[in-house]
């Protein structure tokens, strides 16, 4: 039960398989989390114009390793990132039950209070690492010869020097706008659909439904989460590359110079000025053939490894 007394055991074995299920999830799917970023960043250019196309082009202008580029920074980013978030979920999700318990006597999460344990969640884990994430989407943006980082610590020194320390929560913004319906809904939908299953198949442990079937339950979050945040993604990119030169050859003005965004707002109006509405969801396609099994396979490992060390949290009340 989500009411249920945990110690600092299990928030420990909670942490570790939200990290590891994080970082594997993540890397599997690395060459279209890549091919995303570039996507969202490029302006009318069109140096990427399809899944294949950008692949393949990665993979000829930089090797195999050039499709795995950022994951590194990614997983630095998306271990913690991913252990906050589901610690935080269940715990806010503890909190609701008893005070929905104390409240009416039934301590039942609805749909939409797991949806907003979700968002929560997703706030907290985004904030907390969000400097990762953006000197990741620049290590991520870079090309070949005109790369201007080295790596994390030489991006991370080089941000701060030349841009201060603001400069790592551009697009800060957004993404929170973002993460409310993509968190919310990624955990709302996985745990309303799993509890459908339960039901459907007259069965109350987890244990009884097939591993197919969760993963099911995490592609259809992952597609709906997805869906509903996405242009705020696309914003968050290009102002975490706006004014960088490094992201000229990818979105650059008439004289060269990378364009700049004087924040969301202006990111989003120009955006659809100079490119049209779609252009709030380029790299739409290969983020759902990337985010459905990613998402998927970051619930069930989670599961899975916290079945394994022991934890007592359940992810569902």
């Amino acid at each position: 039960m989500a009411s249920q007394e945990t110690g600092w055991d299990d928030l420990g074995k909670s942490l570790l398989a939200g990290g590891l299920a994080g970082g594997i999830s993540r890397t599997a799917v690395a060459p279209l989390e890549r091919l995303k970023i570039v996507l969202q960043v490029q302006g009318n250019e069109k140096v990427y114009t399809g899944v294949w196309q950008g692949l393949v082009k990665m993979a000829k202008s930089e090797g195999v390793r050039g499709l795995m580029k950022g994951n590194g920074t990614n997983c630095i980013r998306i271990i913690p990132n991913s252990a906050v978030k589901f610690l935080t979920y269940e715990k806010f999700k503890q909190y609701l039950s008893a005070y929905k318990k104390d409240q009416i006597g039934d301590g039942k999460l609805t749909p939409g209070l797991r949806l907003l344990a979700g968002a929560g969640a997703g706030i907290v884990g985004m904030t907390s690492t969000y400097p990762l994430d953006m000197v990741r989407g620049r290590l991520t943006v870079q090309e070949g010869t005109s790369a201007q980082y080295r790596g994390i610590a030489h991006a991370a020194t080089d941000i701060f020097k030349k841009e201060g320390l603001l400069a790592f929560y551009r697009g800060w913004l957004p993404s929170v706008i973002g993460v409310v319906p993509y968190a919310g809904l990624n955990f709302g939908v996985y745990e309303t659909s799993k509890v459908f299953l339960l039901n459907y198949h007259g069965v109350s442990e987890e244990a009884d439904l097939g591993t197919v079937e969760m993963l099911g339950c995490g592609a259809l979050a992952g597609l709906c989460g997805q869906t509903m945040a996405y242009p705020f993604d696309v914003a968050r990119r290009r102002l975490q590359v706006s004014g960088w030169q490094g992201a000229a050859q990818l979105h650059g003005d008439s004289v060269g110079h990378a364009v700049a965004y004087k924040g969301m707002v202006d990111c989003f109006k120009r955006t659809v000025q100079e490119e049209g509405v779609q252009a709030l969801f380029k790299g739409l396609w290969p983020n759902y053939l990337k985010v459905i099994p990613s998402i998927a396979i970051m619930f069930v490992c989670y599961e899975k490894i916290k079945s394994l060390v022991g934890a007592k949290f359940v992810l569902s009340s």
